[in-house]
């Protein structure tokens, strides 16, 4: 049977760009099978030129599963599961700098993202991918077998309490920053629900310590998973163009938001997927 789709990777260990198909329109269940296995085996998929309104993004975001709401974001008010990520050109903070994965301070955080873009720069403004199955495969034995078993604090208050780097965007709207020091646990190596591979799950932006070691351990340590997590072996770059859709898995990579586009405007839609409780 010949496939819907064609599918063309980016670079070897994650990325790939997704043809032939228009999400503009309801996709049936063989397509969405399609890209459900693209996404498991390259963890980042990219869709060109699409043409979509908000229902259709949301659309083609609960062909995965039920949508979130951000907990400290707000979203459009006729489409509160949208975000609307606006850097304007005299914003001097960009939402999503730094290697992150979306939402590790919940407990059951998000399956995935699905970012639309909309005004891009002409240059810049990119974002970066990191596969964190790669990152685990390639530490050592011994490492490996230290980081089993291993849980680690994730907070949003680095990001979202009052003053955090992430309420400083001019054009987005933060909520319940009273409740952002609120903390939850995970595994430091995560296993995927559905493929069963292990991935670090640690990352800079909402990893706060590891539990069982002294401050001093746990910092070095962290410092050592959020440099190796992120080299670039293990990653892929994504340029965006306006029409560009693209859709990443949490439960396997970091990625960053680029800010070298300044004086220049961005605009986004993102949606996410809700998740599973790491194990």
């Amino acid at each position: 049977m010949a496939r819907a789709i064609t599918v063309q990777p980016m670079t070897p260990k994650l990325g790939a760009e997704i043809a032939g198909v228009d999400l503009s329109q309801p996709l049936d269940e063989g397509t969405v099978a399609e890209i459900r296995e693209a996404l498991l085996a390259h963890h980042v998929i990219v869709f060109r030129d699409q043409q979509l309104t908000p229902d259709d993004q949301i659309r083609f975001g609960r062909c995965f599963g039920e949508l979130d709401t951000h907990p400290f974001v707000e979203g459009m008010p006729a489409h509160p599961e949208i975000i609307e990520i606006i850097t304007e050109p005299d914003d001097v903070f960009n939402f999503g700098g730094g290697w992150h994965t979306d939402v590790t301070f919940l407990e059951e955080p998000d399956l995935g993202s699905i970012l639309y873009g909309i005004d891009v720069p002409d240059a810049g403004g990119d974002t970066l991918f990191a596969n964190q199955h790669a990152a685990y495969e390639a530490l050592s034995d011994t490492i490996k077998g230290f980081l089993d078993g291993l849980v680690a604090v994730h907070s949003a208050g680095p990001q979202y309490a009052p003053g955090g780097y992430s309420t400083r965007s001019k054009s987005m709207k933060t909520k319940n920053v009273d409740l952002a020091d609120r903390s939850v646990r995970h595994p430091v190596v995560r296993t995927h629900p559905e493929t069963g591979r292990k991935a670090l799950y640690v990352n800079r932006a909402f990893t706060t310590r590891i539990e069982g070691l002294k401050y001093d351990e746990s910092a070095a340590l962290l410092e050592f998973l959020f440099t190796h997590a992120v080299r670039e072996p293990f990653t892929c770059r994504l340029r965006w163009e306006p029409g560009t859709l693209a859709m990443w898995d949490n439960r396997s990579v970091q990625h960053y938001a680029l800010f070298d586009y300044r004086g220049h405007r961005r605009r986004m839609h993102r949606i996410t997927v809700k998740g599973d409780r790491p194990r």
